[in-house]
């Protein structure tokens, strides 16, 4: 990470316009457990309406999540939809510019997940690019009544027909002196020609570009298309393989991917370039700007659905980039992380310790904590909290190190450090589906008992393996 990138973020403000397909990402979550006499398929017994803006209008809210100053232009239906989307996009700080279209509806896509699994996926749309689908002297009209405003346009075409005149959309912002992101779409780029940036993803990259064997046919073709459509650059988003920056008369810049665990890809490209777009617009230069995109990226894939990153996560996975695992927390990340695991069905396993010197029998108990459920919090005492209940030799390692340490092991999950006696308060606001605690317990005598189990969640005492103690361990050292 560059200089620029690290001292702070300083993105608050920076004003950006969105231009595109605009969607309504409707999921209806719930349980299944028989087949339906009518036909071989699942009943699912709906509990939950979650309800996400797609599309363009999740890259706006991407922007403002990261404290950028956005609005957001593009064309929904007269109807519900339409309602229900503007609603989400302005309670996120989004200032919204609908245009409406009288014949066609607002594009909407219903998932039915069970148990992490979507099971179906419904689409109600028609493509804007009909004829008299909507108003595109009104659309070009509001562009150019927006565009002194801001610094970045980002164009996220879906290949819906909102961008059906992407061209004259360049070609003004451009001229004003504006940067220009283009999140392709299609075969034809030619209608790209001029803009700042295109960020392509390797599939939609090789359908233009052709077949790439190795990186180094990657950079090559990459430098054709750029060359060939005027372009500022081309970043070509590579999944697990990262990131590939090209520039004229730059070497190629490849950013490795930041992703530890992923959870769903859904949404990654929308976050990549509103991050972007967003640095830009806070002057931040084309390298700073697109490393802190694959960030962005690496963290929102750990989400559920169509999600967004905050400058807050921002700056503490810049801050962990130095060397702390993703997997180290602050308690209102935490939260958010096992708030999205719920609602995608995973099965929260909770405990807590010092953890001072970590030896094979905590590895042996958080493995067989971690065998009870999908994802394994430790929750670890901070060293002023040790202290009281250890004595003042202790503890030996620094939290920070303890938590690093943890977040190593492969049963692990998520570290989160607590600073009372207890972790009863964190407990209560986590609300595990499963609280396991090592050592001579009765359950009902284990800290946050009345609190899971009111929950509907389970308390289990699991044995420590014998002969293993820190403070043996401690003073078998002192012995020499």
């Amino acid at each position: 990470m560059s200089n620029e990138a690290n001292v702070g973020l300083m993105l608050d403000g920076a004003r950006v316009l969105v231009v595109g397909d605009l969607m309504l990402d409707r999921y209806w979550f719930g349980t299944t457990g028989r087949i339906s006499p009518e036909a071989p398929v699942p009943v699912v017994n709906i509990a939950k309406d979650d309800l996400r803006p797609g599309g363009a209008a999740n890259v706006a809210v991407n922007v403002a999540s990261l404290g950028g100053k956005v609005t957001l232009l593009g064309v929904v239906g007269n109807d519900e939809p339409a309602e229900l989307l503007s609603k989400l996009v302005i309670e996120h700080g989004v200032d919204v510019n609908f245009v409406r279209s009288t014949s066609n509806p607002t594009i909407t896509k219903l998932r039915v997940v069970s148990r992490n699994q979507q099971l179906i996926r419904l689409d109600f749309e028609s493509s804007f690019y009909t004829p008299h689908a909507f108003d595109e002297k009104e659309m070009f009209k509001r562009y150019c009544a927006v565009l002194p405003s801001v610094e970045t346009v980002i164009l996220s075409d879906y290949g819906k027909g909102t961008l059906a005149g992407v061209a004259d959309f360049i070609k003004e912002a451009i001229a004003q002196g504006k940067h220009v992101i283009v999140d392709p779409k299609g075969t034809d780029y030619q209608r790209y020609a001029g803009a700042s940036l295109i960020t392509p993803n390797m599939a939609e990259f090789e359908l233009v570009a052709g077949p790439c064997a190795d990186e180094d046919e990657i950079v090559a073709k990459g430098h054709v298309l750029r060359d060939q459509l005027g372009l500022g650059a081309v970043l070509i988003t590579r999944s697990e393989h990262g990131m590939t920056l090209l520039q004229p008369d730059v070497a190629p810049m490849h950013v490795p991917t930041e992703a530890r665990e992923v959870f769903d890809v859904t949404g990654a490209g929308d976050t990549v370039i509103a991050t972007i777009g967003t640095a830009l617009a806070a002057g931040k230069n084309l390298v700073a700007a697109c490393k802190l995109g694959n960030i962005a990226a690496g963290i929102v894939v750990g989400k559920f659905g169509t999600a967004t990153v905050t400058s807050l996560e921002l700056e503490r996975a810049l801050h962990f980039s130095g060397g702390a695992p993703s997997a180290v927390l602050a308690e209102q990340d935490l939260l958010h992380r096992v708030q999205e695991a719920k609602a995608a069905g995973k099965c929260i396993v909770f405990t807590n310790g010092c953890f001072d010197i970590l030896h094979v029998g905590h590895v042996r108990y958080l493995e067989a904590a971690k065998s009870l459920g999908d994802m394994l919090v430790v929750a670890v005492n901070d060293d002023a909290s040790v202290k009281r209940l250890k004595g003042e030799q202790r503890p030996v390692n620094v939290c920070g190190d303890r938590m690093h340490v943890l977040a190593g092991l492969k049963s692990v999950d998520w570290v989160v450090r607590f600073s009372e006696d207890t972790p009863e308060l964190l407990i209560n606001q986590i609300l595990p589906n499963i609280l396991v605690k090592g050592g001579d317990y009765q359950p009902e005598n284990i800290v946050g008992y009345d609190a899971v189990k009111n929950a509907g969640g389970e308390v289990i005492a699991l044995d420590f393996h014998e002969g293993y103690s820190t403070t043996k361990i401690i003073e078998r050292s002192r012995l020499g």
